[in-house]
């Protein structure tokens, strides 16, 4: 699709929604509505509370930024799916692979994309593997609800914080080791981001608050390194049959080996957040981004109206 096309197209924002991340998809909405005014779409903004959100008729493509519960796990794919409504990203089985970290890892290992070790336990069980090791509800995102438990004083807690978010929970074993993010639109792998929270991992709180974490992009890596990175990220974001975007989690150990934590399939969408802030670095800005994802997201679900 040529550059432009969305001029004059009626599109629609969904931000918001249920769950933990509610504050944040409201940012990134904003910011996604704002660019797309730019490009001279006629834009309106929904803000998603539950499954009766109502898109206006005649809109031609909604821009899912709804983060996390709800708006990334499939279940609002599945309502504009049956609404016949073309929307951004994955569709309802990719978006659900992907936010299912259980079911992600699994398909990992499938195609040797490296990991972290992992197990899954069930209320009343103890993990097997051997501290210190990390502990999540598998089907959150933005680090929420996740520990990283360095004895047993700690674990009852953080098994009981996830267990409050889920039935089943996520052991993964802990790796010392640099962070990163790698952004993918399509089937290209932007220039890699180097995260370092200032205290602890990246957390929920280190994630959002201003100044808690410094950012390198491209990152510090050699280039064989960055290579590797960007193949295992690439190896995952396949795995689970994406075909739009995706910000894919990294874990880089001291030995120079990349472990894949989990992709994001609607990642933050605000000027400042990771995939823009690696989108820039390849020379792509915002507004471009936004276009970028519409065109490929239409190609993927028929053309624009």
């Amino acid at each position: 699709m040529s550059a432009g096309f969305l001029r004059n197209q009626s599109l629609a924002v969904l931000m918001g929604g249920p769950g933990a991340e509610r504050a944040v998809s409201l940012n990134s909405g904003a910011a996604v509505a704002t660019a797309l005014r730019s490009l001279g779409a006629n834009v309106v903004e929904i803000d998603v509370r539950d499954e009766h959100f109502a898109v206006p008729p005649g809109v031609a493509l909604v821009f899912n930024l709804v983060h996390g519960t709800f708006g990334e796990d499939g279940q609002i794919q599945s309502i504009l799916d049956s609404r016949g409504i073309p929307y951004t990203g994955e569709g309802e089985a990719g978006s659900r692979l992907a936010f299912d970290k259980i079911a992600s890892k699994r398909l990992f290992e499938a195609a040797g994309v490296p990991t972290a070790k992992w197990e899954i336990v069930a209320k009343g069980d103890a993990p097997s593997l051997p501290l210190p090791f990390v502990v999540k509800p598998p089907r959150e995102g933005s680090s929420v609800g996740v520990h990283i438990v360095q004895d047993t004083v700690a674990l009852d807690a953080a098994l009981e914080d996830c267990f409050a978010r889920d039935h089943e929970v996520l052991i993964e074993e802990f790796i010392q080791g640099s962070e990163l993010t790698v952004g993918i639109v399509g089937d290209e792998a932007f220039p890699i981001v180097e995260i370092v929270p200032k205290v602890d991992f990246y957390s929920y709180e280190n994630k959002y608050t201003k100044g808690a974490s410094e950012y390198f992009c491209p990152a510090r890596l050699d280039a064989a390194t960055t290579r590797d990175v960007q193949a295992a990220a690439l190896a995952a974001h396949r795995s689970l049959g994406l075909e739009v975007y995706s910000r894919v989690d990294v874990l880089l150990d001291a030995g120079g080996r990349p472990f894949v934590l989990e992709v994001n399939t609607i990642p933050g969408m605000t000027e400042t957040s990771l995939l823009p802030k690696a989108a820039a670095a390849a020379g792509i800005g915002f507004a471009a981004l936004c276009e970028r994802i519409a065109s490929l997201s239409l190609k993927k679900g028929g053309p624009l109206a």
